[in-house]
């Protein structure tokens, strides 16, 4: 039997629409995105495959571009890659709006927002007013954080344009494994003494990986 089917109460879209998203299980929000399943199989029975193939909902949203599944072209991959960028959008849109980013994990949740999914790793950093209101993000390195890759100078260059007091900085380790490395240690601690000339603070440097952020502040590492 089809979706189409079912009790107009059971379906996936109506219910959404008369219920709201919490009254639906998530292969069956994955199913209102796809749209429509394949021959032999229907929408809510391919997203139960997808999350069973990736993982779970998160490994799925983490990168559904990646996504290999019969039936799901590219129509039903463009709508999972756009529902993430909207989700994400709005998730650091609340963040920003937050009147201060006053510990690792406020800081932890925006910048895992802007970096947890990205397949390549990238450094960056986030500028903050002497409140510690966000200011800006903003990619400045793309590739492994070494002393090669981050230059110190452009770093300061940047927060002085920003006018920010205090910065955060963060990179993402695509292979999902939160831990600073002896590099990362290193450029951290170059980093946080061009800073101090100029008087701008360095709070933090998270590593965002699969799980929760991981932040050198708390471990006592800058």
């Amino acid at each position: 039997m089809s979706i189409r089917e079912w009790p107009e109460g059971e379906r996936p879209r109506e219910k959404l629409l008369s219920r709201g998203g919490g009254a639906l299980s998530d292969a069956e929000l994955i199913a209102v995105l796809l749209g429509s399943g394949v021959r032999g199989k229907d929408a809510i029975a391919l997203g139960r495959e997808l999350l069973g193939n990736r993982g779970g909902l998160s490994a799925l949203l983490a990168d559904p571009s990646r996504v290999s599944l019969r039936g799901i072209g590219p129509a039903k991959r463009a709508r999972l890659v756009a529902a993430l960028e909207l989700a994400r959008r709005a998730l650091a849109e609340q963040l920003a709006e937050r009147p201060t980013l006053a510990n690792p994990r406020d800081s932890g949740d925006y910048l895992r927002a802007r970096l947890r999914h990205l397949p390549y790793e990238v450094f960056g950093c986030l500028y903050l007013d002497n409140r510690h209101r966000v200011l800006a993000f903003e990619e400045l390195f793309r590739g492994t954080v070494d002393g090669a890759s981050v230059h110190p100078r452009e770093v300061v260059r940047a927060c002085l344009a920003h006018n920010a007091s205090a910065v955060i900085f963060a990179h993402n380790h695509p292979s999902g494994v939160a831990e600073p490395s002896a590099a990362d240690r290193q450029i951290t601690r170059e980093l946080r003494d061009a800073l101090q000339l100029v008087g701008v603070r360095v709070l933090d440097h998270l590593v965002i990986g699969s799980g929760e952020p991981t932040s050198m502040a708390a471990l006592g590492q800058l």
